[in-house]
């Protein structure tokens, strides 16, 4: 009885027991965020460094000596001057001496040179009545009137060249600038050629910027040849530079390249300008453009028309692109990179407008598999921030 109990039991359980459904195997796709990339007109930028320098400075120089009797006030280190400015004036007596000797010397020898010619004229004229024939040089007096002709324009040179020291008792700037260092002062006697200072122009200043020679085929510089002069202005640049925790910003132009590549760095350097440096600028906060600041300079280059922009973690190590079709399955692009720009890459050929270029990583990725899209606001994020996961 209990075996066929138990039979029973057992014989109701597998009776009610209920029936087994197959479960279809779930398969997680890959999600990935994309890019739209579209043709546009693209304009390269090419990025560099340099330290700001004057576009000139030279040593001034006293060029007669003497005792400094008055200092401008101007004339100090850091200190501003215009052209044709005052800086030093030495002591003027011994030359305003020398001028009235040298004009002196003049009068006396335009008064020999006077009775020279009264003379010769004399003679001429006795000639003229008393003999016959050609007359003689001597008999002329032609030698005393050039020998007096030439003791004039000599007295003339020295006058000139007392004045002309008299005037250089005033050291004057030859250009606006500014005095770097100070090595006179008032009361301090000058040596012919002693430095007084070391002085550089403001009216504009250069920035010598290397540039890699791959990156010349996106810029328009200016080209000089033997026997011409460039004919029109080079690129646009803005520097920038952090001064007081905050980044400030100039413009400036490629005025020239320099006549040779650096054999040790196998750049070429252009030189940048930028006019009145000093100036104060419609930007209050803006200080000026300062003599040794280093600034980070980025040239407007050539423009590209219809190409693709997207970021650059949408290429690949075999530099190739993935690109999501319209059934969301993945293909691969061979495309042709123009340039490479920070955090994104110029594309040519081998895209079509509205593709969507996939900007996340996969460690396996097959041709034609099929993937997930993010939401349209996180790839307009992972877009705007470069393709960072």
């Amino acid at each position: 009885m209990v075996l066929a109990g138990a039979g029973l039991l057992t014989l109701l359980m597998l009776k009610s027991r209920p029936d087994v459904q197959p479960v279809p195997r779930e398969t997680t796709l890959p999600l990935l965020r994309v890019a739209d990339v579209t043709p546009l007109d693209h304009q390269f930028l090419i990025h560099a460094q340099g330290t700001v320098a004057p576009r000139t400075e030279i040593n001034l120089v006293a060029e007669v000596p003497g005792r400094v009797t008055r200092v401008a006030d101007a004339f100090a280190e850091g200190g501003f001057f215009e052209a044709g400015e005052t800086l030093l004036e030495l002591d003027r007596r011994d030359f305003e001496l020398a001028v009235t000797r040298a004009r002196a010397s003049l009068a006396e020898a335009q008064v020999r040179l006077q009775r020279e010619e009264a003379e010769a004229e004399l003679a001429r004229q006795e000639w003229a009545t008393l003999g016959g024939g050609t007359p003689g040089p001597l008999l002329l007096r032609e030698p005393q009137l050039a020998e007096a002709q030439a003791l004039v324009a000599s007295a003339r040179a020295n006058l000139e060249a007392a004045e002309l020291d008299l005037e250089r008792c005033q050291i004057r700037a030859p250009f606006a600038g500014r005095v770097r260092t100070k090595r006179a002062d008032a009361g301090q006697f000058l040596a012919r050629g002693e430095i007084v200072a070391r002085i550089y122009a403001v009216d504009y200043v250069e920035v010598r910027l290397p540039l890699p020679l791959e990156d010349l085929g996106y810029l328009d510089l200016p080209v000089q040849y033997r026997g011409e002069t460039p004919g029109r202005e080079g690129p646009r640049v803005r520097l920038r530079a952090r001064l007081g925790g905050q980044q400030h910003e100039w413009e400036g132009r490629i005025v020239r390249t320099e006549g040779e590549i650096d054999t040790r760095t196998r750049m070429l350097n252009a030189v940048a300008r930028v006019d009145d440096p000093y100036a104060r600028s419609q930007d209050w906060s803006r200080p000026p453009l300062a003599i040794g600041l280093f600034v980070d300079a980025e040239i407007e280059g050539r423009k590209a028309k219809q190409v693709y922009v997207a970021p650059r973690a949408a290429l690949r190590l075999d530099q190739r692109l993935m690109v999501v079709d319209r059934d969301h399955r993945l293909r691969f692009r061979t495309v042709a990179i123009l340039r490479l720009e920070g955090d994104h890459v110029v594309f040519g050929d081998g895209l079509e407008a509205g593709d969507r270029v996939s900007i996340s990583p996969l460690e396996i990725a097959v041709e034609g598999m099929e993937v997930r899209l993010a939401e349209p606001g996180q790839r307009q994020a992972q877009a705007t921030d470069g393709g960072q996961p």
